[in-house]
């Protein structure tokens, strides 16, 4: 089993939680997906490593690792975030 902790940009609220855990437990081998919105953490458990798979989903989502995205990505990623946002809200 694999625990991974990845800090992320842009979670707000309730909704981008709801999105990402969505999201990434329709992965195949994702066992566990847990999100700590105030310190914008995705903790998920698997059953090998996913890394470069669970990092390359929060990016196309909007949800960049911490000190990896820069310049027009950032932006980018700050506009799909808030898309997701509105319709992780929506889907409650």
């Amino acid at each position: 089993m694999m625990k991974l902790e990845i800090c992320v940009e842009n979670i707000k609220c309730g909704g981008c939680a709801n999105t990402i855990s969505s999201k990434l437990s329709s992965l195949e081998g994702v066992t566990m997906v847990d999100i700590d919105i105030e310190n914008g953490i995705v903790k998920v458990e698997a059953e090998s490593d996913l890394t470069d798979t669970i990092s390359s989903n929060l990016l196309k989502m909007g949800y960049p690792e911490q000190g990896t995205a820069a310049g027009i990505a950032a932006a980018k990623a700050k506009a799909k975030s808030f898309v997701s946002c509105a319709s992780g809200k929506l889907s409650r």
